[in-house]
């Protein structure tokens, strides 16, 4: 089974939807062999602390966390991002995993150069492999962006949007 690690906001967003039918975070648990650094489980705690959109998602990913597993990793001081990203693109490299999700748009390209083998993935782009491998509808897809969406403030976003046309061409 391919290995995919996981930051928080990226579970987080897969959590918007938790639950629903389509379900992300259950298509994304039983797809793929899911690690998940014990730094974001911890942020994912914090975050499940809140009453919101966000603290409920935290919750629903923190219930479904026996489906993955969850590693300690060494962080590495100098790394430019939070505790989260850091030890996911840690993992990430020290499993050799095939794909890390995240949703760190704005620095998207300083996670990209930090991952030696491995491929960066997002949320959109998640939901278009669901879609490319007979998982979900386009439809479905295009739903499920749309509530991640909203819950997560990205509709200004160009990377989303960019994702949501491809997404309206299959």
């Amino acid at each position: 089974m391919t290995t995919l690690v996981a930051d928080t906001p990226a579970l987080v967003s897969l959590g918007v939807a938790a639950g629903g039918d389509p379900d992300p975070l259950a298509l994304c648990v039983s797809a793929y062999d899911v690690r998940v650094p014990t730094v974001v489980a911890d942020e994912l705690r914090q975050l499940a602390s809140y009453d919101d959109e966000h603290g409920r998602a935290a919750s629903d990913v923190l219930d479904r966390l026996d489906d993955a597993t969850t590693q300690s990793v060494e962080l590495d001081s100098e790394f430019p991002l939070d505790d989260g990203e850091n030890a996911a693109v840690t993992l990430a490299n020290d499993a050799e995993a095939a794909l890390l999700l995240c949703d760190e748009f704005n620095r998207l390209g300083l996670v990209h150069a930090s991952l030696a083998d491995t491929r960066l993935v997002t949320t959109p782009t998640l939901l278009s492999v669901f879609v490319r491998t007979e998982r979900l509808t386009a439809e479905d897809a295009l739903a499920l962006l749309d509530d991640v969406s909203a819950a997560r403030s990205w509709d200004a976003n160009s990377y989303v949007q960019r994702a949501r046309s491809l997404l309206e061409d299959e």
